[in-house]
């Protein structure tokens, strides 16, 4: 396996290490000597030593190795400079953990032996303790060894995501058998999701115990809702975990795709910071979040394919529109695209600090 050391490779920067760290102060709305910045997927598909150290291995297997995952967290920190680390995991690492069998399969997503669909698949869903994720303990206490002063982020899968797969038993368009699950059979939902924010909340608490700044709660799919079916079959289960987690100390961000509509409400569920999708621009969506919490975001991952004069103008209209919030974290409006290109990630983190510089 590849070292975890910085500066291993002819590639790697030294990570950032701004004094009060820029990215937790603007998680908090406090004054930041420039946007900090990182993206979504950084660890992952885009990097050609990701693609090489992860060769022949299973994603929800290279979940489980702490060394490999402390290495791949650590890459796109070296090569890009970014002021955060994100824990390179998957969404449904807990979810296996609590017994359910299944499997990620490349090109597809996770794959659901056998879906969830009646009361008595509840139960297979047992609550996870901290020795059913030791490897994501042992993970974390590696990279935070390792980044010094850069915050590593942890993250989980929201329950209404989590539950998605659990119901449809693979990734869907529609999302048919999960609504008609909670229009159709509501104990059985909200007896579900109320396991799945049981074991999101103790999935977070084992991240946090081991040392991780910030963490991400991703409802990836929650935009497939209407608002008011947000407020009654999801609000609830988000906010048992991220209410679950004020106590903790670190900064909390929500995030989900195509939730335009749903700005206000996922800023309800008790996050520090929304996560705004490239959809919505972000001066906009501070007037529906309100300014009593930080946006994160959005710049369109497809723009990263086009000329650098087009990103850099499209990144300079993010980080205006950011300035609307009381405090931005600038990312994409989803995850980094495979076919990116590595160098240019670099040249937006470096665009970002110079021209956000106070």
């Amino acid at each position: 396996m590849t070292t975890m050391t910085p500066g291993s490779a002819a590639h790697d920067r030294a990570p950032r290490t701004p004094a009060g760290s820029a990215f937790i102060r603007a998680c908090r709305a406090e004054p930041v000597a420039h946007t900090p910045v990182w993206f979504m997927r950084q660890a992952g598909r885009s990097l050609p030593e990701y693609r090489r150290i992860r060769d022949g291995i299973g994603m929800l297997e290279s979940c489980r190795q702490p060394d490999l995952v402390a290495e791949i967290t650590m890459q796109p920190v070296r090569r890009h400079g970014v002021d955060a680390a994100i824990l390179f995991s998957d969404i449904v690492v807990p979810v296996a953990a609590a017994g359910i069998e299944l499997d990620i399969v490349s090109g597809t997503g996770p794959v659901i032996a056998d879906p969830v669909r009646v009361a008595a698949d509840v139960g297979r869903l047992r609550r996870i303790t901290p020795e059913d994720v030791g490897f994501v303990d042992e993970a974390v206490r590696l990279l935070v060894a390792a980044l010094g002063d850069t915050p590593l982020i942890g993250f989980a899968g929201a329950p209404f995501t989590l539950a998605s797969y659990l119901v449809e038993g693979r990734p869907s368009r529609t999302y048919g058998r999960t609504k008609a699950l909670m229009y159709g059979e509501p104990q059985i939902w909200h007896a579900l999701c109320s396991r799945l924010a049981e074991i999101t909340l103790e999935f977070l608490r084992v991240q946090i115990a081991a040392g991780v700044s910030a963490v991400q709660l991703f409802d990836s799919w929650a935009g497939a809702l209407s608002e008011a079916d947000y407020r009654r079959f999801v609000l609830p289960y988000s906010a048992t975990v991220l209410n679950g987690l004020a106590d903790a100390g670190v900064p909390r961000i929500h995030f989900g795709v195509g939730t335009a509509e749903l700005l206000a409400a996922m800023g309800d569920a008790g996050a520090d910071v929304v996560g705004v999708d490239w959809r919505t621009p972000l001066d906009a969506a501070t007037v529906r979040i309100g300014p009593s919490h930080a946006v994160q975001g959005n710049l369109d991952p497809c723009v990263l394919l086009a000329p650098w004069p087009v990103i850099e103008s499209e990144v300079r209209r993010v980080l205006a529109e950011g300035l609307a919030a009381p405090g931005h974290v600038f990312n994409l409006g989803h995850g980094v695209l495979p076919e990116t290109d590595p160098g240019v990630l670099t040249r937006v983190v470096d665009l970002v600090h110079a021209s956000s510089a106070r």
